[in-house]
């Protein structure tokens, strides 16, 4: 009699890509159409694959300069529009979004590496809500305790990262609309695919020209968007080296800025937690988006008694989850975004088992063309450790252990990050007293990397200034309102 297996095998179940129209080339979106740049070009590529998907102008200083213009003659009028009318085209834009959310879903899946039932599940109806929460924002400014006439900055110069392209374009580009302002959106290198897209329903909507520009280009395209002096704002999502030389070159100048950087939460799970709840938010809080996320769990610490229950538990479900694919609706890890950061994954977690920590990962077949990492953890990690200091950026976690909330305190804040953390605890004063002594941005609690337009997000230290989502969005948006 054949031994009864204890897994489920899965027949692949993959999304179709027809439904996205991936064309050879594009250009620049610059006052409502789009122009070819005057620029090179590069490439974009699927990372699942390595195969090519499109060729990318570059924009040079020059067309950085006619995107500001544009975003500047087009200020003067949806500046004045009133907050009603700029609701109606924010709505919809959300429901267009809301339609053709398949579509949006595929192409990121193809461009980013990530699996599509996160960007069919997660990202793409948070980008709708977004654009549907600011719109409800628009003709309500005045009561939103932001002093009593509220006024738009101007131009906004935003600059947006590789590992959530639409979503970190909604936490921009809505609020900026809402209050007013006018922008030139820049999408990271590599996933320049959605923000393209993102333009035709700017387009579809009949978004007045010059209100929404979309940019693309490497770092030096970036630089000028932030250094030209007709940009009054700058929103910026990435490293914080990056992060850190923006801030560096505005010192001096009038232009306001949000910079949302790195991190490297703490995710504490006490004796007392739901442990089968607590491991499902260990896995979703670092292989979630294959830890290409700014507040992941990258770091967890449990209490001393029940290490081994958990881990052995953890791994137990590792072994359960499935890399490969990112159209493929059953997987949960996709491919990483690029070969320079599986290079920097590859780095930091050979550094690891260098200075002593453990390494495991469950048994996995990773596709033999594309970039690739098993999810991993590593246990006897102390706070010398590299990987418990480093931002990984990728399916990596770092075990140490705590006896005393005191402890588990001092060991979170341990970090020149402050961007998220995690408490798992049946005890409510507990959470209470814990995420008031945390130095995080975001403490959630019997949960991770859960996110709602309505809620402000953002960080201390070397994590950023400044606060996206909610009303505290709305602030970063207008003049004399800081929060």
């Amino acid at each position: 009699m054949p031994k009864k297996s204890n897994t489920f095998e899965y027949a692949p179940a993959p999304e179709s890509r027809s439904i996205v129209d991936i064309k050879p080339s594009y250009g620049l979106f610059i006052d409502g159409e789009f122009v070819d740049g005057r620029g090179s070009s590069f490439k974009t590529i699927n990372p699942a694959t390595e195969e090519t998907l499109a060729e990318i102008a570059e924009a040079s200083d020059a067309d950085v300069d006619l995107a500001v213009k544009a975003a500047r003659r087009a200020f003067r009028g949806w500046s004045r529009m009133s907050g009603k009318e700029r609701a109606k085209y924010l709505f919809r834009i959300a429901r267009i979004i809301q339609e053709r959310g398949r579509e949006l879903a595929v192409l990121e899946s193809i461009d980013n590496g990530k699996p599509i039932k996160e960007s069919r599940d997660v990202d793409v109806p948070i980008v709708a809500a977004h654009f549907f929460y600011y719109a409800g924002w628009a003709d309500k400014l005045e009561h939103a305790g932001l002093g009593p006439n509220p006024q738009p900055l101007g131009v906004a110069g935003q600059i947006i990262p590789w590992n959530f392209p639409l979503l970190m374009l909604a936490w921009k580009i809505a609020p900026a609309l809402a209050c007013g302002n006018t922008v030139v959106l820049k999408p990271a290198e590599t996933t320049p695919l959605t923000a393209l897209l993102f333009a035709e329903i700017c387009q579809q909507a009949d978004l007045p020209p010059g209100v929404v520009n979309i940019i693309t280009g490497a770092g030096s395209t970036g630089q000028a968007i932030v250094s030209h002096p007709d940009v009054d704002k700058v929103a910026f999502t990435g490293s914080t080296d990056v992060g850190k030389a923006i801030a560096r070159s505005i010192a001096g100048t009038d232009k306001k800025a949000t910079l949302e950087l790195g991190g490297k939460a703490a995710n504490i799970v006490f004796d007392d937690a739901a442990i089968d709840q607590a491991v499902e938010g260990i896995v979703g809080g670092i292989f979630f988006n294959q830890g290409h996320v700014c507040c992941a769990g990258s770091r967890l610490l449990v209490q001393e008694s029940i290490r081994d229950e958990l881990l052995a538990r953890l791994k137990r479900r590792m072994g359960t989850l499935r890399v490969g694919d990112p159209l493929d609706k059953n997987t949960d890890i996709g491919a990483i975004n690029s070969s320079e950061q599986l290079t920097r994954i590859r780095e930091l977690a050979g550094i690891g088992e260098e200075e002593g920590a453990e390494r495991w990962s469950p048994p996995c077949d990773l596709p033999s063309s594309g970039f690739w990492f098993p999810p991993t953890i590593f246990t006897g990690v102390t706070q010398a450790h590299r990987i418990a200091r480093e931002e990984i950026f990728g399916p990596v976690l770092s075990v140490l252990t705590f006896r005393t909330p005191a402890e588990a305190v001092e060991k979170a804040n341990n970090t020149p990050y402050g961007l998220s953390a995690g408490v798992w605890t049946e005890k409510g004063s507990r959470i209470l007293h814990m995420a008031s002594e945390l130095r995080a941005g975001v403490v959630w609690a019997n949960t991770f990397n859960k996110f709602d337009p309505a809620s402000p997000f953002g960080g201390y230290k070397e994590s950023g200034y400044g606060r996206e989502g909610g009303r505290q969005g709305l602030a970063a948006y207008l003049k004399g309102a800081d929060l």
